[in-house]
């Protein structure tokens, strides 16, 4: 029998993002049992939800903030995210796998074949736990709140202060507070920039002294960055997931601007209670009574952020729900001007 040719090998292929999500789309692509995939696009990931697990796949984007377009980048980035979402959530973060090709040209997750991709495995949680939908549902009780104090208590206790010096402090905040206003006065958006400079302008008179001090006191710890109600699991024990990962800068916080942050969002949401309650527990557990403006002054800085991150949306050329950002940045902003009556009046000039 004559030697047969060698078969050519399949021709090579870009595999592109589109690829990627089609193929984790579907619910073969798992190992497990899964009878039907959620798919979930957020500003820098696509997130599915396959049965038991979510896997988190991120975008190949450059962003302010990191570069992900590189393999190796998005490698390093899920792995920060388990390792660091481990300190709050352990039992959920199950670790990162590869997206792979086969010689054959097929994509399959941890098949042992050329490296695509990375992605986060977590353990599904319960929707109806978080806390953003307890909210909506009228379902949190003052217990629950009470153990989610109890874990960021032991949380915050657990971390080594932050050597940071205090005018590098206060500068985090001046930057951010200018690329704020970048933002909310560009007119394009259509808020009423003489509003918008008072609020920026009252949240930054007294903002120095204040924030001066608590680095002097080292109360600046790696935190966790994003706390926010979407992100607490009222399990027991409760559960604290997507940490921001991708900036240890951007984690070196004050543990109660995390709270006052976590307290502005549950009142958005309806639930001021919940704030107020974990603010209280948590200054008592950690023997740290912050003054009534400093935690004016975090609440009012995180909603003026919020404003703007609402409104950076626009500026994506496929933002999704283009119709609820403003809206949403005009409800931060007023939430901010409320914090600024707590707040020393303005200065007579």
């Amino acid at each position: 029998m004559a030697d047969q040719p060698p078969r050519p090998s399949p021709p090579e292929r870009e595999i592109t993002l589109a690829d990627k999500v089609a193929f984790l789309s579907r619910p073969e692509a798992y190992p497990d049992d899964v009878e039907q995939v959620e798919t979930r696009e957020t500003h820098m990931s696509w997130v599915f939800l396959a049965g038991r697990r979510v896997y988190k796949l991120k975008k190949p984007i450059k962003y302010a903030s990191r570069d992900g377009r590189s393999l190796r980048v998005r490698e390093r980035l899920c792995r920060e995210e388990v390792r660091l979402n481990r300190r709050l959530a352990e039992t959920v973060y199950l670790g990162v796998a590869s997206l792979d090709l086969t010689p054959g040209g097929d994509l399959v997750l941890r098949g042992g074949g050329q490296t695509q991709d990375w992605l986060v495995v977590m353990q599904r949680l319960p929707e109806h736990t978080m806390l953003d939908v307890a909210i909506a549902r009228g379902t949190v009780t003052r217990s629950q709140v009470a153990r989610i104090a109890e874990r960021l208590t032991q949380f915050y206790r657990g971390l080594a202060p932050e050597h940071i010096a205090p005018e590098a402090y206060v500068a985090q905040f001046v930057r951010e507070q200018e690329e704020n206003r970048a933002v909310l006065t560009d007119p394009r958006f259509g808020l009423p920039s003489s509003r918008v400079e008072a609020v920026l302008a009252r949240v930054m008179r007294n903002a120095p002294g204040l924030l001066e001090q608590r680095a002097r006191e080292g109360r600046i710890v790696e935190g966790h960055g994003d706390l926010r109600p979407e992100h607490v699991c009222l399990s027991e024990p409760p559960v604290i997931i997507d940490c921001l990962e991708f900036s240890r800068a951007l984690r070196q916080v004050d543990p109660f601007d995390e709270l006052a942050f976590l307290s502005m969002e549950c009142e958005r949401l309806g639930a001021p209670w919940i704030g107020r309650q974990l603010i209280r527990c948590c200054a008592q557990a950690l023997d740290d009574r912050p003054a009534a403006p400093l935690l004016a002054f975090y609440t009012a800085y995180r909603a003026c952020l919020r404003a703007r991150l609402a409104l950076s949306h626009l500026l994506d050329s496929d933002a999704s729900h283009p119709e609820k950002w403003q809206p949403l940045a005009q409800a931060y902003l007023a939430m901010a001007e409320k914090a600024c009556t707590s707040l020393a009046p303005p200065a007579v000039r």
